[in-house]
């Protein structure tokens, strides 16, 4: 089974977090493969830049999730990992979606509605957890 390593950010401005919709409806958080001679951190950071259009500094790391998917590509199966990181934006004006990775829309959603609709359970678990850490600062 081929491994593969991601990472990625919840990128929240005040009350809401950053969702992406893909051109099949559902939404997701930012998120891609950490590429040769880059860190987890710099990975999280490109990849939020890339597919959303916005620059985010780093918060605090929150875990990681691993699942296993069928690439239909090539009909193989992949183990993944995903490190997810808190990250800040500075304001909700900017966003661009990725068309070539097909989000058609990218959009700050108020906490309970992001993990409401978040499409995976992991994702919504990383949201809840990064929501819960957030509120304990505040």
């Amino acid at each position: 089974m081929k491994k593969e390593i991601s990472a990625g950010g919840i990128v929240t401005f005040g009350n809401a977090i950053l969702l992406l919709r893909k051109f099949n409806g559902c939404w997701v958080l930012p998120k891609g493969k950490i590429e040769a001679g880059e860190t987890r951190v710099e990975a999280a950071l490109r990849e939020v830049y890339e597919e959303s259009g916005v620059h985010a500094k780093i918060g605090k790391y929150i875990g990681e999730v691993h699942y296993n998917f069928r690439n239909t590509r090539n009909n193989e199966m992949v183990a993944k990992t995903v490190y997810w990181y808190i990250m800040y934006a500075a304001n909700m004006n900017h966003t661009n979606p990725q068309k070539e990775e097909g989000f058609v829309e990218a959009r700050y959603v108020e906490f309970n509605n992001a993990i409401k609709i978040a499409q995976y359970d992991d994702e919504r678990s990383m949201i809840k957890r990064a929501v819960n850490l957030l509120e304990l600062n505040n």
